[in-house]
């Protein structure tokens, strides 16, 4: 073709993507000067997003253009062809059709291939093209996470050098089919908890598998394995303890470590606990964003009457408030948020962690250590001879940590803390059984907020919900103070967004209780908690499922996610 002649390619991308001339050059030289297509060439500058390229592709070499993810794919196509030979040569099955296979390509085909393929599958191939990106969508679903990388396992890769005296792993994303090595399958792992946004990974041996879970916005999600990696689950998890400075040779005893690293520039640690059990070492792996902790409480899901409370709250000169609820309900947030309010520069903040799970600047963190003496009470004690004005202290978890607590929110400290209890009310009956004397209790607690994580409504599907119940109507009119016709709500239908979830994000359903006068005289040391609860009511406390409702009204979470976390609380109310 003379220079002079039309560009297929580029004839195309013009109707399919806004390109600059000044990018396109750009583009061209890099292409010659690396010998790579222009295509690619023009992605990996970002002069173009990847689907308009491909499309402009398919025209030019006239092949459709297809996105697997939204095809319904054939069992029957997938049946007939291996695992290995799609990956080798990057191709997603998608249908039979006419004694012919439709596949679609990562790249354009060449007839070569083409024959080499009907040679290989005895059928003929309809190619159609749906760009890298895709394709790897395509193999994480159906053929497991780094499937291709295990297929092709090779040697290692070492870990960068990293800031303040550690070692961080920097996950480079890369999808090249040469770089196939045990390293570069954890990386994969790392990358996909990541882009999923999920707080957990978890890594299961059985006899002959390996499960891979994550939980994302507060479950558990199942997320498919090559066949094969049962083989090399032991060099993962010497990779994993690796990174963790762990002992690679002690496999019968539990470990705990942690990993620092980074993905294009954002910073994250990870928290590892590997226990043995028969069929290998379990791995769970806490993911914590370093620069994603959110310190601003208007960001959290507060009402604007709780985060005036919240506020005053954080300004208080002594006094305890205790933040409730199960594992992964986000109180360590709450708190951290709360601590970022009172740092005003006036006054000394100190915390008490097990672990510190994030820094921050201008307040003192101590991390405990049961096993040298340090636990939760001691260190309190040796914390009040530090001058400080507001005390962290990560859990309250008996009654000496409780005493102590209490003595020094009673002595011009502001002492924040957690309990586990399953809603605000119960934190005082909880303390009461701990054996702290009520008088105690009355006089040192301020407050106590109960708190849920609850999955937001997918904002790219979200639909009206109009199947609501008369008796879901009846109870939502009652919590808000509306008509019934008044009531609304949200669901998500369902989309590669939110993962077919319907669900993606949370944000935070607080249920706030204030220890009133009244709050005090009622408190004994056979205090019930219906009592507390009615005196309450009588007082304008509302529960976590009446402020879900309010949620639900805007939009913001579901029915069923507002009846999925408070159903428990409802039949006990």
């Amino acid at each position: 073709m003379s220079p002079s002649a039309p560009d297929p390619f580029l004839d195309a991308l013009g109707r399919h993507a806004a390109l600059d001339s000044g990018r396109l050059e750009v583009a061209r030289r890099r292409a010659e000067l690396q010998n790579v297509p222009l295509h690619r060439a023009l992605i990996d500058l970002g002069a173009a997003a990847e689907e308009p390229v491909y499309r402009a592709l398919a025209e030019a070499h006239g092949l459709a253009f297809v996105a697997p993810g939204e095809v319904e794919i054939a069992p029957e196509a997938l049946a007939r062809v291996p695992a290995d030979l799609a990956l080798e040569h990057r191709l997603a099955p998608l249908a039979l059709e006419d004694g012919a296979l439709v596949a679609a390509f990562a790249e354009p085909p060449a007839i070569s291939e083409l024959g080499r393929l009907r040679l290989l599958l005895g059928l003929r191939v309809r190619a159609r093209l749906c760009g890298p990106s895709a394709l790897r969508e395509f193999a994480r679903r159906h053929y497991g996470l780094g499937a291709d990388t295990i297929r092709r396992l090779r040697s290692d890769r070492a870990p960068v050098a990293g800031e303040r005296g550690e070692e961080v792993f920097d996950l480079q994303g890369s999808d090249s089919p040469d770089d196939a090595t045990i390293v570069h399958f954890v990386d994969q792992l790392l990358s996909e908890a990541l882009r999923l946004e999920a707080t957990d990974i978890h890594l299961e041996p059985f006899a002959d598998s390996v499960k891979l879970r994550y939980r994302i916005d507060g479950l558990l999600q199942d997320t498919p394995v090559p066949e094969g990696l049962r083989a090399h689950y032991p060099a993962l998890i010497s990779r994993l303890k690796v990174m963790a400075e762990l002992d690679i040779t002690e496999r019968r005893l539990a470990h705990d470590g942690r990993i620092a690293m980074s993905r294009g520039g954002a910073h994250y640690d990870l928290r590892v606990s590997i226990i043995p059990t028969p069929h290998g070492e379990t791995v769970c792996l806490r993911v914590l964003g370093r620069d994603k902790l959110l310190l601003d409480l208007g960001r959290l899901g507060m009402e604007p009457a709780q985060r005036a409370l919240m506020e005053e709250l954080a300004s208080l000169p002594q006094g305890l408030a205790l933040i409730t609820g199960p594992t992964g309900s986000g109180k360590t947030t709450t708190l951290y948020a709360l601590l970022a309010q009172a740092r005003d520069g006036r006054r000394k903040i100190v915390t008490l962690e097990d672990p510190v799970e994030y820094k921050l600047d201008g307040v003192t963190q101590i991390q405990t250590r049961a096993e040298l003496g340090l636990d939760f009470a001691s260190g309190l004690r040796s914390v009040l001879r530090h001058d400080p004005d507001v005390i962290l202290v990560g859990e309250i978890r008996d009654r000496e940590t409780a005493d102590v607590a209490m003595r020094s929110a009673q002595t011009g400290h502001l002492v924040l803390s957690t309990l586990h209890t399953n809603d605000s009310i119960g934190a005082l009956t909880r303390l009461v059984d701990m054996g702290v004397e009520p008088w105690v209790i009355g006089s040192s607690l301020v407050c106590s907020v109960a708190q849920r994580l609850a999955r937001r409504v997918c904002a790219r599907c979200a639909e009206p919900d109009d199947a609501l119940s008369p008796e879901v109507r009846a109870e939502m009119a009652a919590a808000l103070g509306v008509a019934p016709e008044a009531v609304r709500a949200m669901r998500g239908r369902g989309c590669p967004e939110c993962r077919g979830t319907g669900e993606r994000g949370r944000v935070a359903v607080y249920e706030f209780f204030l220890v009133t006068d009244e709050v005090v005289d009622l408190l004994s040391a056979d205090v019930r908690t219906v009592a507390l609860r009615d005196l309450a009511r009588r007082q304008g406390w509302k529960s976590l499922r009446e402020n879900g409702w309010r949620k639900v009204q805007d939009g913001l979470i579901s029915v069923a996610e507002n009846q999925r976390l408070t159903r428990r609380l409802q039949l006990r109310a």
